[in-house]
């Protein structure tokens, strides 16, 4: 089996109900996440945090300093794992993540996270294009409903579609519990 590492991707507050851009699901997706995250763990594989902070006072979100902006307490990091601070989407835009990856030879990388639409399917595009194997875990990611020249698209529709498209070339798109048996 290729040298693994999970990554999760901007699991923070803000997303969340009570926070500044909540998402659709976000803690069944959380949920979700920290059960592969613990069988990452227990089996002694790396896992990596990704965690956003805006550089711009206009997304109303992740501001540094803020409760939203810090890691949801469902995925808190331990001693040993490395937090990747991002300013943009994709998660290797300029962060040590790929430097990271190398310098453990991870081959493949499992993706769980927020926002599926957004940084979920620029960090697996990215990874994909930098010459990992990807696996995206659908059901440990969440999205909300966008709008689109006075078309509502409902959070479930967006979350389907981006999977869908990952699917077609980026990345193997699979649920936890079955991810989870075949490690």
């Amino acid at each position: 089996m290729k040298k693994t590492a999970l990554i999760l991707v901007d699991i923070q507050n803000d997303y969340f109900p009570g926070g500044k851009f909540e998402q659709n699901g976000a803690e069944v997706s959380a949920d979700n996440a920290a059960k592969v995250m613990k069988k990452f763990r227990e089996k002694k594989i790396p896992v990596i945090h990704v965690r956003h902070e805006s550089l711009n006072g206009r997304s109303g979100f992740f501001q540094p300093g803020t409760h939203g902006a810090e890691i949801h307490n469902s995925v808190t990091p331990v001693k040993g794992e490395k937090t990747v601070l991002k300013h943009f989407p994709n998660s290797f835009r300029e962060t040590d993540l790929e430097q990271e990856l190398h310098s453990i030879g991870v081959e493949r990388v499992v993706i769980a996270g927020m926002m599926t639409f957004m940084c979920i399917d620029a960090t697996a595009r990215a990874a994909y294009d930098l010459g990992f194997d990807v696996v995206v875990l659908g059901d440990a990611c969440a999205a909300r409903s966008l709008e689109f020249q006075g078309v509502e698209i409902p959070a479930s529709h967006v979350h389907a579609s981006f999977l869908a498209a990952l699917k077609m070339v980026y990345a193997e798109v699979v649920k936890t519990d079955v991810f989870i048996k075949s490690l």
